[in-house]
């Protein structure tokens, strides 16, 4: 062996090895916390929402279209008395077509399905759960 592999291999066996050794067996008896205990305010609304078999309580999650006409639009829900609506025309459409909705006022969109807005009231910033 060449002297420059030996005086590596060397090296290599002197540096001081650190070691971490972490035992599961010895936290078996200790769980965490039950996140309904520890949350608050709005996490907590919304874990007591889903709890009670609400699984969209602050009306993110996208919605399907409905039949779509001016007599029967597709219902978006908002708590407020206006929201920004995205509409993806086409499935194989690959832009969003973007427009505001008012309560009170159905809207048509450019691929001629209609909307319109329902407003609930929002949780009250004071009267949240702790």
């Amino acid at each position: 062996m060449s002297i420059l592999v030996r005086s590596v291999s060397r090296f290599a066996n002197t540096v001081p090895k650190r070691s971490l050794v972490v035992s599961s067996t010895m936290r078996a008896d200790q769980q965490m916390m039950d996140p309904l205990e520890h949350a608050t305010g709005l996490e907590k609304y919304e874990l007591l929402a889903k709890q009670a078999g609400n699984m969209d309580p602050f009306f993110l999650r996208a919605v399907s279209r409905s039949k779509g006409t001016k007599d029967s639009p597709t219902i978006v829900h908002a708590m407020d008395n206006y929201r920004m609506v995205g509409c993806v025309c086409n499935e194989e459409d690959t832009n969003i077509k973007w427009t505001w909705l008012c309560e009170g006022v159905p809207k048509r969109c450019e691929c001629g399905y209609w909307m319109e807005l329902k407003s609930h009231p929002a949780p009250e910033k004071y009267q949240l759960p702790l």
